[in-house]
């Protein structure tokens, strides 16, 4: 992962063998949906907690993705008090910590070394890696001792790959908002429950706000917030869905929505890259000439091959 070369980034992680994150499982005859709103609040409360916003989550039956952006500039603003409280929201954190929250006094020496950890904290609080081991490790105890067993949950630690550009950013997200549409799990979006595109639509129609997803700001100088409109995100992403029902086929608008056509994305790669994301790229995405100055720039020896990129995102 590297901050400096993009904020975004889509994780996947995935449970070992048969084990069931959610859904019924075949087998047995066992039902775990009710795991499916234990990881979707996770993904949130430790979001709230974090310098990390969701751009997008789908919840599956054995894996679940997420979209992240992070802000470090986020977490260097905060005082210390707060990233010490947004840590105990998390962990017991030391007894330093606790004493300092407490209202107790502490000599230098002591102030110095609760100074260290605030700062291990503080980095640890925009962290990728910290994030999903958190989510993680609360949802294989949980679901562990729900089952009466030991061992490994997930398959490892998760999956990610690296988001440089628009193009990248909007057809990933797109990919993880149809997922239960693809899996044939949901029709519409509106109706894909345990997905962010679900959340945002909820969001409009009761007029309430999602305090840990991303805002959609369109194209802002400050470059805060998603580069698109939320209108023309869920428009797309509803377009994309009935393409995606062969049944529906016959009844969609040969017009792609402007949203594509400002990132001069063509119909046919566009349902590429929204069913096929993950198969078609590893750990960078993005137009073929980022890709390879970003490999230009950490030095690889050898570039990987950049022939989907240039195919499926100009």
């Amino acid at each position: 992962m590297s901050l400096a070369d993009t904020p975004y980034y889509h994780c996947v992680a995935r449970c070992v063998r048969r084990a069931y994150l959610c859904g019924v499982d075949r087998y047995s005859g066992t039902s775990y949906e009710h795991r499916r709103q234990w990881l979707e609040d996770k993904l949130h409360e430790t979001a709230n907690a974090f310098a990390i916003k969701l751009c997008a989550y789908a919840v599956m039956s054995n894996h679940y993705h997420v979209v992240l952006r992070v802000q470090p500039e986020l977490a260097e603003a905060w005082s210390d008090r707060e990233v010490i409280r947004r840590w105990h929201s998390l962990f017991a954190g030391s007894v330093l910590s606790q004493r300092f929250m407490n209202g107790d006094a502490l000599d230098p020496v002591l102030y110095e070394r609760l100074l260290e950890d605030v700062e291990t904290w503080r980095s640890r609080l925009c962290d990728i890696s910290w994030y999903m081991r958190i989510v993680n490790e609360f949802i294989a105890r949980e679901a562990n001792k729900e089952d009466d067993c030991t061992g490994r949950f997930w398959e490892g630690r998760f999956k990610s790959q690296a988001l440089l550009d628009e193009r990248a950013l909007l057809s990933c997200m797109a990919y993880v908002d149809l997922n239960p549409i693809r899996a044939k799990m949901a029709k519409t979006p509106e109706t894909s429950n345990h997905t962010s595109i679900k959340a945002r639509i909820d969001s409009l129609n009761s007029q309430a706000t999602q305090r840990n997803l991303e805002d959609f700001t369109g194209i802002r100088a400050d470059g805060n917030g998603l580069p698109f409109k939320l209108a023309d995100y869920i428009e797309l992403v509803d377009w994309t869905g009935r393409i995606m029902r062969q049944d529906k086929r016959g009844a969609i608008a040969s017009e792609l929505p402007p949203i594509l056509e400002r990132l001069g994305l063509n119909s046919d790669a566009w349902q590429v890259l929204t069913t096929q994301f993950e198969t078609q790229f590893q750990h960078w995405v993005g137009s073929e000439h980022i890709v390879r100055q970003v490999c230009s720039d950490k030095h690889y020896q050898r570039i990987p091959s950049t022939v989907n990129h240039r195919q499926l995102l100009g």
